[in-house]
């Protein structure tokens, strides 16, 4: 896991990370286990723990964020990294020990066939992960929302196992949204943009520690502040793709 002076065709696994002194040090063991070839790199969003030092004392590329941006914020540090390292590939990933790092192939797979950004589903028939009522609520309306402002139907707007190609990274290293529930707002943006975003299903698990960042009192707030912001999203068109000289 280690920097690669040949980054173009590689995959960058990215971890957004505060606070996950707890469970970090297992997710990264699983990774190194189940894809030893892939770089990683945990944006630390200015933790107060000892997330950082355990990062480093496991061998990653540490990014020490001053304080919390939040997660979108961390994401898009890690997007510019992957950017100005020349990464193909990039893998969103999740400190807390939800994440099956054996279904990072299922995410990758469709890049391989003209896929921009795929969203690893934890509704979409594969395994048997639940919410609570009132938030499967909130992100039932979410979903329905989101399929009308982005012209698309996804099963998980809210799911942070992602894959990305390089196009996806370029736009994302400067137009990653930073506020609360970045990643819908992400979807939006994407298809937006004429972006080939698509789901496959994936089995995730509980998060084995730490704390959620999603909380039942913020939510009802928070979705109605995505909503409007979705709402206003403008399109934007696509930078075409460099053609190979």
């Amino acid at each position: 896991m280690n920097e690669s002076s040949s980054t173009s065709s590689r995959v960058l696994v990215i971890i957004p990370a505060f606070n996950e002194h707890e469970t970090l040090p297992s997710t990264l063991a699983e990774l190194k286990q189940t894809v030893p070839t892939f770089d990683v790199v945990v944006v630390d969003d200015g933790s107060t723990d000892e997330t950082a030092d355990l990062a480093e004392a496991n061998g990653v590329i540490c990014l020490r964020l001053p304080f919390n941006l939040g997660i979108g914020g961390a994401l898009r540090t890690g997007f510019r990294f992957a950017v100005e390292r020349g990464y193909g590939r990039a893998i969103q990933f999740d400190a807390d020990g939800q994440h099956d790092a054996s279904q990072i192939a299922a995410i990758l797979a469709p890049l391989e066939d003209g896929a921009d950004l795929v969203i690893g589903s934890r509704f979409a028939g594969v395994g048997d992960y639940h919410v609570g009522r009132s938030r499967g609520v909130a992100m039932g309306i979410l979903r329905w929302s989101i399929q009308r402002l982005a012209g698309q139907k996804f099963t998980d707007t809210s799911s942070g196992f992602r894959a990305f190609n390089s196009d996806m990274l370029a736009m994302f290293a400067t137009d990653y949204p930073i506020e609360y529930m970045d990643s819908a707002e992400a979807l939006v943006l994407a298809c937006r943009a004429d972006f080939d975003v698509r789901e496959v299903p994936v089995t995730m698990r509980e998060r084995s520690g730490g704390q959620a960042s999603n909380r039942s009192f913020r939510l009802v707030y928070h979705y109605l502040r995505v909503l409007v912001s979705l709402a206003n999203t403008p399109r934007r068109s696509r930078t075409p793709k460099a053609v190979a000289s």
